[in-house]
């Protein structure tokens, strides 16, 4: 393999695990205003209120989703998230299915450690990575240093910033038809279900189920795109739960940065 082709290839693997660890656990985003015609808050915007704050004030949970990017990636990821002071917790991502999970494959990927704090995340990858990257396992994603790579950077950082379960809230309280659909039992809970749809020209379909506390329980999103359909299911529980996610080691990690700037050096 020349040189050239090793850092492309090791940019391609920094930039799937971008894509893993964003994907993992996003919501859509979109507005958080919702009235009625009169302008005064209608019923279903009252209660969605009351379990957005609620959700909010927990500050942390057990995680455990699965998500499908059409022909293109489907992983899932279990682990804790915190959101109390910026976003903090550890994701373990196993990729399941498409195109890139095939790659990652035949690199010697099949699932990475994702370590989330307020000012970057970090994705834990294989041997064979570090082999390329000088011995490191670890890339580092600063979020600013996204937001200077553009648009699709700056969307990487945002997302990442809106991944706790609240998010989908906003996103109903957005919605011109959201509705209540009634009781079920989901992981043995009563809950109440919600759906909704978000997003304007690429709507998606946003479900939540809420139990007696106002604590998101379940939460599904549905929708379109070129390589076909996206969907992600997520459950929550324990919230509260102590969540911490240690940085790694400075040796034993690569700046993804550094890495896109030894590629451009050629």
């Amino acid at each position: 393999m020349t040189g050239t082709t090793a850092r492309r290839t090791v940019v391609s693997i920094a930039v799937t695990a971008a894509l893993a660890c964003v994907t993992a656990c996003t919501s859509a985003d979109g507005p958080t205003d919702s009235t009625d015609s009169t302008g005064a808050p209608d019923r279903s915007e009252r209660s969605l209120r009351a379990v957005e704050r609620a959700t909010g004030r927990a500050g942390s949970a057990r995680v455990e989703s699965t998500t499908v990017m059409g022909r293109e990636l489907s992983l899932s990821a279990d682990g804790a998230l915190g959101w109390r002071d910026g976003l903090t917790g550890t994701l373990t991502i196993t990729y399941t299915g498409g195109t890139t999970a095939e790659t990652m494959r035949r690199l010697g990927t099949t699932a990475m450690e994702a370590r989330y704090l307020p000012d970057a995340y970090y994705a834990r990858m294989g041997d064979e990575f570090a082999d390329r990257v000088g011995g490191r396992h670890w890339i580092k994603y600063v979020y600013a240093d996204l937001e200077g790579l553009g648009a699709t950077g700056a969307g990487f950082a945002e997302q990442m910033r809106d991944t706790t379960p609240h998010q989908a809230v906003k996103q109903l309280l957005a919605s011109d038809d959201v509705r209540r659909v009634g009781e079920e039992t989901t992981r043995g809970r009563r809950t109440t279900h919600w759906t909704g749809t978000v997003g304007g020209a690429t709507a998606q379909t946003v479900d939540i189920w809420v139990d007696d506390r106002d604590l998101l329980v379940k939460k599904v999103e549905r929708g379109r795109s070129e390589t076909g359909e996206l969907s992600q299911t997520a459950y929550y529980s324990d919230y509260g739960v102590a969540v911490s996610a240690e940085r790694p080691p400075a040796a034993d990690t690569a700046d993804f940065k550094e890495l896109l700037k030894a590629q451009e050096s050629g």
